[in-house]
């Protein structure tokens, strides 16, 4: 999240040709290397080998619970931090990288741009329609928890549903 006049949130959307998640909108991240010595500092590494940013410019304030997500079979610790010195950001890895987004938070609070997604496996969970992309799976999620801790969280239809199919 930057400092700017609203709060806004670095999404990226994988590259389209991936083995998983091709295409989807997420936050940028990844496993964590030997050499990294933890969560926080693959983090950053990681968002600054996928976005350009500056890793000296964000401020890391917290650690959510890990998170197990079953169809990667990957253990997460989503790393909060507020990115208090932006950088220009641009999709530096075009092999895993499509596009990069600075999304205000506000536009996923808005409740015209939330709804619940069903996809062919049967899962069903949150998900978010902003710029064109749409967010969903374990991002959303994350996303939702954000609003909810932070006090942001709307009242948005609940009952809208949006099917999805990519992989």
């Amino acid at each position: 999240m930057t400092q700017d006049q609203e709060l806004d949130v670095l999404v990226i959307e994988r590259a389209h040709d991936m083995r998983s998640h091709a295409g989807q909108p997420a936050f940028p991240g990844g496993a964590v290397d030997a050499s990294d010595g933890g969560p926080i500092a693959a983090a950053l590494r990681e968002a600054q080998e996928e976005t350009g940013l500056d890793p000296t410019g964000v401020r890391v304030f917290g650690l959510l619970p890990d998170l197990y997500i079953p169809v990667s079979d990957f253990v997460v610790t989503p790393v909060l931090g507020w990115w208090q010195s932006p950088s220009p950001v641009f999709a530096r890895d075009p092999a895993e990288v499509a596009s990069v987004h600075r999304i205000r938070l506000s536009e996923f609070a808005d409740p015209s741009n939330r709804t619940r997604v069903r996809h062919p496996s049967g899962y069903i969970g949150y998900g978010f329609g902003v710029r064109g992309l749409m967010m969903w799976g374990f991002s959303a999620g994350i996303m939702s928890g954000i609003l909810d801790l932070g006090g942001w969280t709307q009242l948005w239809d609940r009952r809208r549903m949006t099917d999805v199919d990519t992989p």
